[in-house]
């Protein structure tokens, strides 16, 4: 059984940084078609994707958090990791760990089959 953890989220006031972690068991990302990302919710508005890695490829992330912030994975760990600089009062959000068998996958909800609980951020001006 696959479990995604999020830990991390913290208010913060513009300009901050964090770093959120997520910790899985049940779900080996060094398998060939293994895709994790993370997302983000605001309240009244619908989950968006925020970066994504997939082994042995690239990783993507949204236009919003380009430059900003950085997504990876340290495989001894079996962690995904998000660090997030230069944060903005709209980052403010509840940050969504995602898994997923698959070669590739983008940066949309369906792309994934196992979702953690969530960890909060909050960005303050």
């Amino acid at each position: 059984q696959v479990q995604l953890v999020e830990s991390g989220g913290d208010s913060v006031q513009a300009g901050g940084s964090l770093r959120l972690s997520c910790a899985a068991s049940g779900y080996t990302y060094t398998y060939s078609s293994s895709c994790m990302a993370w997302f983000r919710q605001a309240p009244g508005k619908e989950r968006e994707g925020v970066a994504r890695i997939c082994t042995a490829r690239t990783p993507i992330y949204a236009d919003s958090v380009s430059g900003r912030f950085t997504i990876s994975r340290d495989n001894a760990e079996n962690t995904l990791y998000l660090q997030m600089s230069g944060l903005k009062p709209e980052d403010t959000a509840m940050y969504y760990c995602a898994a997923g068998y698959r070669k590739w996958a983008g940066l949309g909800t369906g792309e994934y089959t196992y979702w953690g609980q969530g960890t909060q951020v909050t960005v303050s001006s």
